[in-house]
């Protein structure tokens, strides 16, 4: 699958493009609102509540943005203002039961512990995936003079990417096995996503 062209494919219709924003922004709204499921009652940590933050102001900031191409359109998140919207609305879904699943097979864990790692490993999951796709993504909006930007996204996604190597680093030494499986998971769900993103585009043209 090429991104690359994929996204320029959405970009250049107009429609589609603020429906494209709106669904990023229901992911990162939907990020935001896992992060916050995944916490402690009382056990809180200062990351995960940064991150929690940082996501739904990006859901925001997203939305926004659909502004500057379609003002009016994309108002909710309601199926017809969406991509793909039931693949979109599973893929974090499907991305959090099964890595879910593998962390309790591995580490026996439970309840409060079981959200915790899954927090870990799905979020560290996400953030490597967005370092990929919202420079694809700038780099498309440049190439074709759009107004839209995503580089403020981009720098914040980087600095979780960082924060989250550094936690996982304390929940385990083989980290990096396990977070391995997680992101096998996460990119067969992404692919799934991103081909019924480029039938629903073609739809559109």
């Amino acid at each position: 699958m090429d991104l690359y062209n994929t996204l320029q494919d959405i970009v250049q219709q107009a429609p589609v493009h603020s429906k494209w924003l709106n669904t990023l922004s229901y992911m990162e709204n939907a990020g935001a609102r896992k992060i916050s499921a995944c916490e402690h009652t009382d056990k809180v940590n200062l990351i995960q509540l940064k991150h929690a933050a940082e996501e739904h102001r990006h859901a925001y900031y997203l939305k926004k943005q659909i502004g500057k191409i379609n003002p009016g359109a994309c108002l909710t998140y309601q199926a017809d203002e969406l991509l793909a919207p039931i693949h979109t609305k599973q893929y974090l879904h499907q991305l959090d039961v099964q890595a879910c699943r593998y962390l309790k097979q591995t580490f026996g864990l439970q309840k409060e512990a079981l959200k915790y790692a899954a927090y870990l490993f799905v979020t560290y999951a996400i953030e490597v995936r967005a370092d990929e796709l919202y420079p694809v993504y700038q780099e498309v909006l440049t190439a074709q003079k759009q107004k839209v930007m995503v580089k403020s996204i981009i720098l914040e996604e980087e600095g979780h990417l960082e924060e989250m190597i550094q936690q996982l680093q304390h929940f385990a030494p083989d980290w990096q096995i396990h977070a391995a499986k997680v992101q096998e998971i996460e990119h067969a769900l992404f692919t799934q996503w991103m081909r019924a993103i480029q039938t629903a585009t073609l739809a559109h043209a």
